[in-house]
């Protein structure tokens, strides 16, 4: 169990070789090791992900994982919790997409929506059983501020993390009664892998600086948290904006 001080035993990534989910793990215990399980698909970016967190002293095994194959999905978290309480999750996986053929394109909007949002049901319901039935632990949501108010530029990609904040949350209160806490967090543009190629926006982040305001928020108990901060003040402010002056905002 996550000690007086907020320090965790056993952590499970799924979406192992995110750059952001690495960085909560690798903050989350500096000094200390943990029993971190990496659910990635197989190949050079899990056995690179693995040995960066080998080589901070962590204890890692690695399980297959495809967020596609929804099918296997229950026995992924079978195999995660197999060796006993895990303290920690982070949901860290998805896919950004490309917009402009999201929208015009069945299939890849299909895809992103999948990734994004109906594994990450999948997934978050056997895990939610798992949590209750341990009565403890910490499960972070990776969402994102595109999920707040749909944009020309990304609304594929934002309405399928509009489902998966409103899941997630949701998911919070039904866990709530039973011990397990729920930590969504919505970061702003971050500029890792999956951004690369792309103009940073405004008020970008690094994965570093998400992991931060990450795990500030699983010691301190908060429940839902924005990377950078101020994100949540312009997000408040853009959700209340007209529709005839939203469109013609550079976004």
């Amino acid at each position: 169990m996550i000690d007086a001080l907020g320090n965790p035993r056993s952590v499970l990534l799924l979406g192992g070789t995110s750059d952001i989910g690495l960085a909560v793990v690798e903050r989350l215990s500096p000094e200390r090791t943990l029993e971190v399980t990496l659910a990635a698909r197989p190949g050079p970016r899990r056995e690179a992900a693995a040995d960066r967190l080998h080589r901070r002293g962590h204890r890692v095994r690695t399980i297959d994982f495809e967020a596609t194959d929804l099918d296997a999905h229950e026995r992924v978290v079978e195999e995660a919790f197999a060796a006993g309480d895990v303290d920690v999750t982070v949901l860290a996986f998805g896919v950004l997409g490309d917009n402009e053929v999201s929208w015009q394109d069945a299939a890849e909007a299909v895809r992103v929506a999948t990734v994004n949002y109906t594994a990450a049901v999948g997934v978050g319901v056997h895990l939610a059983q798992r949590l209750k039935a341990q009565g403890h632990g910490v499960l972070v949501a990776l969402s994102s501020v595109a999920g707040e108010r749909a944009r020309r530029s990304n609304f594929v990609y934002g309405s399928s993390k509009a489902g998966f904040d409103a899941f997630f949350t949701g998911l919070r209160e039904a866990l709530r009664p039973f011990g397990p806490r729920v930590v969504v967090v919505r970061p702003g543009f971050v500029t890792t892998k999956m951004t690369e190629g792309l103009q940073a926006a405004p008020l970008s982040v690094t994965a570093e600086q998400v992991a931060e305001v990450t795990v500030d928020a699983v010691r301190t108990g908060k429940e839902t948290v924005w990377a950078p901060q101020p994100m949540r003040w312009v997000m408040s402010a853009l959700r209340h904006v007209p529709a005839p002056v939203f469109r013609k905002l550079p976004l």
